[in-house]
């Protein structure tokens, strides 16, 4: 695997997004991440699964510098795929916490709003859905996935205005559950992660699907309508613009 590592300790895999200092998504690391989860659920000997990162970012989300050449063929596969990530990593039964190791802005934050239990690093870091402001049209699965966890009014208030929020905030409105020293950070993730294998595990993996009947139900419906309409605004010279704007942006903080 080129943009994952992946170590198992007391039968719990702590997959690490491990791709470049940011660990920008692109199509690689979608079906890099999608075939792991797919393949741990049918893992008896694995109970559950800590997402992370590395140390300043769990991830800044996706890779708009590759993003931004894909061909319209490819950038619809692309968001197909993502798309399909979120579904599985939502009907994922076993438990998923993520240890949010930096920033994790725009897609980093829909993996992590896709786990059970957040604990989030403590420092300067951002999290949240900025997709607005970036010119891209968020599906309402994902708003629904967002809105989960905060509620449809903040959920709704937050998306339009792009707003990405400092660890305290996330915590407060319940974006996230815990802080911790980065040092600490997968101390408090296994800590919670046994706290929940403790527990029999039928029971709970069904208990969290019944829980989740709704939200996987809304994340599983057909999305070729609003991917339509995202691409068509992907196309679009105004997005278009502020996508270079951003890409010479990032290419600076690259080359500094």
């Amino acid at each position: 695997m080129n943009t994952l590592k992946v170590t198992v300790q007391d039968s719990v895999a702590i997959i690490s997004l491990d791709r470049g200092k940011s660990n920008a998504i692109n199509e690689e690391m979608v079906d890099e991440l999608e075939k792991m989860i797919r393949n741990i659920e049918k893992d008896d000997q694995i109970g559950g699964v800590i997402l992370t990162g590395k140390e300043g970012f769990f991830s800044a989300g996706l890779d708009l510098i590759e993003l931004y050449d894909y061909d319209e063929v490819r950038i619809k596969i692309f968001w197909e795929k993502f798309l399909h990530l979120v579904k599985t990593l939502t009907a994922f039964k076993k438990p998923l916490i993520s240890a949010i190791s930096g920033h994790s802005p725009a897609g980093g934050c829909v993996l992590a709003i896709c786990s059970d239990y957040r604990v989030m690093a403590e420092g300067k870091y951002v999290i949240g859905l900025n997709e607005v402001p970036v010119g891209i049209i968020v599906p309402e699965n994902i708003f629904e996935l967002y809105a989960f966890w905060i509620g449809q009014a903040k959920a709704y208030q937050n998306l339009l205005e792009g707003k990405l929020m400092g660890v305290e905030e996330a915590k407060t409105i319940g974006l996230i559950d815990e802080t911790a020293h980065i040092h600490s950070l997968m101390t408090l993730a296994l800590k919670k992660m046994q706290q929940y294998l403790q527990l029999p595990a039928v029971t709970w993996q069904q208990s969290k699907l019944n829980l989740r009947k709704q939200l996987i139900e809304k994340v599983s419906e057909d999305q070729s309508e609003t991917l339509d309409i995202m691409l068509k605004q992907w196309w679009s010279p105004q997005t278009r613009t502020i996508l270079q704007t951003i890409i010479q942006n990032l290419k600076r903080k690259e080359n500094v």
